[in-house]
This record gives C-alpha cells, structure tokens and sequence, in this order.
C-alpha cells in the first residue's frame, strides 16, 4: 500500500469513528481529497485506492489535471477556492462542485456556460467577517440566495465556511453551529466544513463535505 492509500485508509477510519460518536452513517459524509499542488500520480495513487472526488483551488489547475487524467473518466473535479470571473469557464466545463459560491456575476457566468448537469454549488459564508476571506456575510445569504437560486444550469445545495485558524480544532465548533443554523434557516441541506485541521468536529455539528488533503497527500509543494 502506498502512503497516500495508507493515509486515505486512516482519514477514511477518523470519519467513521467521527460519524459513530454522533450516531451517523459514515456514507452521509463526502470526503474530497484536496490535491492543490499534488501531481496527477499522486491523484492516480488516491483513485487506485478508491478515492473519486478531487478539490482543486486554482480554477487552471483543476482543467490542467482534468485534462490530463481525462481517460481515468470516474474523476470528480471541486473547486474549492476564490474563483475570479475569467476562470468561471473552466469550473463550468469541469466541476462536478464548487464550494466557493459568493458573488452574482460569477453565478451568472457559471450558469450561461454550464452545460450537461447541473453544476452543484456551496455559498461561502465569512462567519468571523476576515478581511483576508471571501464569502458573504450571513446577514446577506437570504438575499443571495435568492437572486441565484434560479439561474439555469446551477443547483444551490448547500453552504460552505472556514474557520479561523486556530490552536484547537474544537475552537471550530462554534462557527460550524452557526453555518448548520443558517442552512436550517435557509432550508438548505448540504454544508460543506472541515478540513484537515478540524474535520472530525464538522462530522460531529453536521458537515456532509469534508475537504481534506494534508492528511491525505502530505504537506503541499511550494507554487
């Protein structure tokens, strides 16, 4: 077995032993293998050990390693970062998801060049208000959701947050209970929370996404 197929197998047991503490089906989690950075053979190892969804956090990294690994043809592609208007076509063309959903001209531009299936999509929510963050605030959500749940081509499932940085993963819990709040609030039934850091507290307040790659590839390479 491989280091990523080992660490994948051991990601894989911490989520469900995460769903068990909360009385959960492991199955009701989606673990996307963030690998920004991370060669299309390490992605190849991960898919060899069963893994199909892929986070990507530049919009022509995810086509790039689309492309490339075009023939293995069950990849899934979530693009999990800022995404500026220009890029929109290559998300469009080649996601399965995008998490990062906070802005109404990208909306409109994903969904004029979306073709096929419906293009599923997170708003991300800035909780702490981080000037160094996207997202909305949640006071704006309501608001946003409804000027883009109607575009064509697109599927509002859910919302998305990251946490402050923080020396715990426990210091997470608040802000995952209040994004599980407002998608109550907003009756939408996805969250996309968690990353390497804190993904077992997500699981326990509620995330059905979970973005991991550390854990999984190893420290990313430098850009």
């Amino acid at each position: 077995m491989s280091a990523v197929a080992d660490n994948l197998a051991t990601v894989r047991r911490r989520i469900e032993s995460a769903c068990a503490r909360v009385g959960r089906s492991a199955g009701s989690v989606e673990l996307i293998a963030v690998s920004k950075l991370h060669s299309a053979a390490s992605i190849l190892e991960c898919r060899a050990a069963g893994q199909l969804d892929f986070g990507e956090n530049y919009a022509q990294e995810m086509r790039d390693k689309a492309v490339e690994l075009a023939a293995v043809g069950d990849l899934r592609w979530h693009a999990i970062g800022p995404l500026q208007l220009n890029k929109a076509k290559y998300v469009a063309k080649h996601a399965d998801a995008f998490h990062a959903l906070d802005r109404a001209d990208v909306a409109g531009e994903l969904s004029r060049r979306r073709s096929g299936k419906p293009l599923r999509c997170f708003i991300e929510i800035n909780l702490a208000s981080e000037a160094s963050k996207r997202g909305l605030e949640a006071s704006r959500a309501s608001e946003f959701l409804d000027s883009v749940r109607q575009l064509p081509g697109l599927e509002i499932v859910g919302l998305m947050c990251l946490p402050p940085m923080a020396a715990r993963a426990d210091d997470s819990r608040p802000y995952f209970l209040k994004l599980k709040e407002l998608a109550v609030e907003l009756k939408l039934p996805q969250l996309s929370m968690g990353t390497t850091a804190d993904f077992e507290v997500a699981i326990e307040e509620g995330s059905t996404a979970v973005r991991v790659g550390t854990a999984i590839f190893g420290e990313r390479p430098s850009a």
